[in-house]
């Protein structure tokens, strides 16, 4: 089949006309939602208006990033200006609706307040080299997707996660994807969002799978803690937590709002994903952790999900006394006798390298093993994966942190800021194996006969390294020392 110069797919809005890319198609920045300005700023998204000549999405569109998540980000993420943020990203291998090829739907990480869908290592190349359509969508970040408002709906980020899946029911037909045939997958705080969008039931039955890389979600995550992070924003602001005293606020305000209340308290400490995802008892019935380990929230969904071996080791902890770490330890939930534990079986490691692995522990190894001891119990298919390799780019040299797996499983060594984060020469051979088996999972629900599923007969854990491993228990001490702790 010839590939059209100049490709022009009718959504059920109207007409879009995309680009040639790769050895497929893209379409970009196509919106699935108003712009939520005005009345509609922390509204429920509602659809677009219809429009009958071609839309012209050939360029990406405004990003809902108005500042990057820090200085300097692992991943390349650019801010675009405009309003209309609620836009997605088409990337097929051909735009035939009698296609019917397996579609993965990719939501972004940056913590729920950066990060966008525009990024390079977001491509759907390879993905379309290998029969997969893929699409990437943009959603209201911070204070705009996520702070309890009285006067507004909770969790609008959620509902332009799920406005955005049910704009891809609705029209991947036509872009030669099979609406039954979904993925859905995020890293980080997409991690977060791909296990909230399991425990939602608005969400049932847009996707049949999912992958959770290096998920993040609020701890604790219920309706309580929505609302005091409401009353830190007044507290911090002197503004009430209402959309009728934010809604004409500029972004900058906004920004700065948010500045304010990540800012230490009177205890020196700095409050983590104060804006994310919460149980507001209606949308998110329950918190996420909860749905997910000690219920049947999608049981049926077969999901794949995982981490890398040392996520957030890099974050500069000063050095400090063993007390230190203790009251780490402490304040992570674990007993005296866990904590001790989990210094034993680091002997190797300085105290602060210890505390940046309990981080990293806490934060991601130990929710997602939790998810898959419990799935397992369930017989419910699962399947987990560590991220081992290690970069040889100065810095973070004998690291595997967090994000350096994405452009293996995407399969875009050459993207523009791989050399940085991975060193001169990272593994084609290692970013084959991941690929595939993502793009066997998104194909057939299974990625692969060398990746069993995690039961409590062995729980086989894929290793991702230089040599790609399954081992049996390979998370035995994590289980050891963090799980018996919930």
């Amino acid at each position: 089949m010839s590939i059209p110069h100049h490709p022009v797919v009718r959504t059920d809005r109207g007409p879009v006309l995309g680009a040639v890319h790769g050895v497929g198609l893209c379409f970009l920045g196509i919106p699935y939602a108003k712009a939520p300005v005005g009345a509609l700023r922390f509204a429920a998204p509602e659809p677009p208006e219809p429009w009958a000549e071609p839309l012209d999405a050939t360029a990406y569109g405004p990003t809902a990033q108005r500042r990057p998540f820090a200085e300097v980000t692992t991943i390349p993420e650019p801010t675009f200006p405009g309003a209309g943020i609620l836009n997605l990203n088409v990337f097929t291998p051909e735009a035939d609706p009698s296609a019917g090829l397996p579609v993965l739907v990719w939501i972004h990480g940056g913590g729920y307040v950066a990060g966008c869908s525009a990024s390079p290592w977001y491509d759907g190349a390879a993905f379309n080299r290998d029969g997969v359509v893929l699409v990437s969508i943009g959603y209201r970040l911070g204070i705009e997707g996520f702070l309890h408002l009285d006067d507004a709906p909770d969790n609008r980020g959620v509902l332009d996660w799920i406005a955005a899946l049910t704009w891809v029911r609705d029209n991947i037909a036509a872009f030669g994807g099979d609406p039954a045939k979904v993925t859905l997958a995020g890293q980080s705080a997409g991690g977060g969002a791909v296990q909230t969008l399991l425990a939602t039931p608005a969400a049932k039955g847009l996707f049949r799978a999912a992958i959770s890389v290096s998920g993040a979600v609020m701890q604790p995550q219920d309706a309580a803690v929505g609302r005091a992070v409401a009353e830190l924003f007044t507290a911090r602001t002197g503004l009430p937590a209402t959309a009728q005293a934010l809604r004409d606020r500029s972004d900058e305000d906004l920004l700065a709002y948010q500045d304010a209340m990540s800012a230490p308290g009177p205890d020196g400490e700095e409050p983590l994903l104060l804006l994310a995802p919460f149980a507001d008892g209606e949308l998110v019935p329950a918190p996420v952790m909860n749905a997910l380990t000690t219920g049947d929230a999608s049981a049926e969904i077969p999901l794949l999900l995982g981490f890398t071996a040392h996520e957030f080791n890099a974050m500069p902890f000063p050095d400090a006394p063993e007390e230190a770490a203790l009251g780490l330890l402490a304040g992570l939930g674990l007993d005296p006798s866990a904590a001790g534990s989990f210094l034993a079986s680091h002997p190797s490691l300085t105290t602060p390298q210890r505390m940046a692995q309990a981080i990293t522990d806490a934060t991601f190894r130990a929710p997602a093993l939790a998810i898959a001891e419990s799935r397992a119990t369930r017989l419910r298919p699962t399947w987990l994966y560590e991220f081992a390799w290690t970069s040889e780019a100065p810095d973070v040299a004998g690291s595997s942190f967090h994000c350096l797996d994405l452009p293996f499983a995407f399969d875009l060594l050459s993207a523009e800021g791989v050399l940085e984060a991975a060193g001169p020469n990272p593994p084609q051979a290692l970013a084959d194996a991941v690929h595939a088996a993502w793009v066997r999972f998104v194909r057939s629900l299974d990625p692969g006969p060398d990746w069993p599923p995690y039961t409590l007969t062995d729980r086989a854990t894929r290793v991702w390294d230089t040599t790609p491993r399954t081992e049996p228990d390979h998370l035995a001490p994590i289980r050891d020392v963090w799980l018996r702790q919930r």
